[in-house]
């Protein structure tokens, strides 16, 4: 019948009055000596024969509760509408009342990432938005409720802000890729980050970090940075580099889903080229020496930078060291200032539009490169200048024509 092995052979409530509503006497005795009734309804969604059980006599379910949560089922239906069984419903109503909280913890249990961005984020977490929305459900928040989290932290910085609403944004979409929760009904109005820093080296501060690399006695950290440097290629798609993407050939690298993106390619220069095969030179050799020491067959890895047993890397805490050994500015993020740093030399040059400086970086939109419009000295000095002309020449050309008309 559908229904479940062993129970007891369901009849029908009143063939006449309640056709498709059913019924069984339990084992429990309710008020009035009688046995307890258990109710469930039959109907069709398309092709499919649904049974669903609704509940209990004791409960305060009757035949005719039945009959009309069967009504609502069959009408739903049959305007092609989701039909949803009460244990369904009661599933996604849990689903919808988890608070934030235990979808943030499931979070930070599972992020990746550097260690460091990790803590900062729960330190940003537990600090400005569990006290005010925690205990909230996802799919209860409003935009009333952003605007409070704005409110209590008042005089932070905007990109401060901007980084605890992003971390809302970030946990309720985990929540809802993940299943474990409804996603936010609005979109959050994210403030404007006035405050965003575009981070460079001095050819000075530049010249001591490549000595400090040169001398550095972990080569692969030393390699990964001048990747860094000479690419502009983010930390995490360093870390994923694999050597089936590098087209030697084509001169291309591979990045897999760079920051949310589909699979794209960028050139591969002769710097960094060199500098990927010296790495996977050494990385070869470091493992066969590893080997020579064990009888055990060890897994070699394909990631040109792996971490600990080969694995994919997740962070590199020696960066911070060569930043303080190089003398570095202290605001300077490596990995970052780094990105920012290979943008600004191609901006400064006057050789590159922001569009190509944009296509290098992989961004997503004009809006993330414009940032570097202010390094275009040469290119925008020179539409100056030519602008100037050709408002010149207008106004001779007008001129000329005035004299032409009055000697006319």
């Amino acid at each position: 019948m559908g229904v479940g092995k062993g129970r007891k052979k369901l009849k029908r409530a009143d063939k006449v009055k309640w056709p498709g509503v059913y019924a069984y006497e339990t084992d429990k005795i309710i008020r009035g000596g009688k046995k307890d009734i258990t109710y469930f309804i039959s109907y069709r969604n398309g092709k499919k024969k649904i049974w669903e059980k609704v509940g209990r006599k004791s409960e305060g379910i009757t035949p005719q509760i039945a009959d009309e949560i069967r009504g609502d089922r069959i009408l739903k239906a049959r305007h092609g509408e989701a039909v949803l069984t009460a244990k369904q419903i009661k599933k996604k109503k849990a689903k919808s009342n988890r608070p934030l909280n235990e979808i943030a913890a499931e979070y930070f249990k599972q992020r990746g990432g550097s260690q460091q961005a990790a803590k900062f984020d729960q330190y940003r977490y537990d600090k400005h938005v569990e006290p005010v929305v925690g205990h909230r459900a996802i799919s209860s928040l409003t935009p009333l409720d952003m605007k409070r989290i704005e409110k209590t932290m008042q005089g932070a910085a905007p990109a401060t802000i901007w980084g605890a609403l992003e971390l809302v944004r970030r946990i309720s979409n985990f929540g809802k890729r993940s299943k474990l929760s409804e996603g936010l009904s609005f979109t959050i109005k994210m403030p404007k980050r006035d405050n965003e820093l575009t981070e460079f080296l001095t050819p000075g501060q530049a010249a001591r970090l490549l000595k400090t690399l040169d001398e550095w006695p972990s080569l692969d950290v030393a390699n990964m940075l001048r990747v860094a440097m000479f690419s502009g290629l983010r930390r995490g798609e360093i870390f994923k580099l694999q050597d089936n993407d590098i087209d030697y050939a084509n001169k291309l690298i591979r990045l897999k889903s760079p920051k949310g993106r589909k699979t794209v390619s960028v050139p591969l220069n002769p710097i960094v080229e060199q500098i990927l095969k010296n790495q996977i030179a050494w990385r070869d050799e470091q493992f066969e020496k590893r080997q020579a020491k064990t009888d055990e067959p060890l897994p070699k890895s394909n990631f040109i930078f792996p971490g600990k047993d080969g694995a994919k890397r997740v962070d590199c805490s020696a960066a911070y060291r060569i930043k303080v050994k190089a003398d570095l500015p202290k605001p300077f993020r490596i990995f970052h200032g780094l990105r920012h740093h290979y943008a600004v030399m191609l901006a400064n040059s006057g050789e590159f539009t922001l569009d190509m400086i944009g296509e290098l970086l992989t961004h997503k939109s004009n809006d993330m490169t414009r940032r570097y419009a202010k390094f275009l000295p040469g290119s925008i000095k020179k539409a100056g200048d030519r602008a100037a002309e050709l408002i010149q020449q207008n106004v001779l050309e007008g001129t000329a024509d005035e004299k032409e008309n009055k000697t006319g």
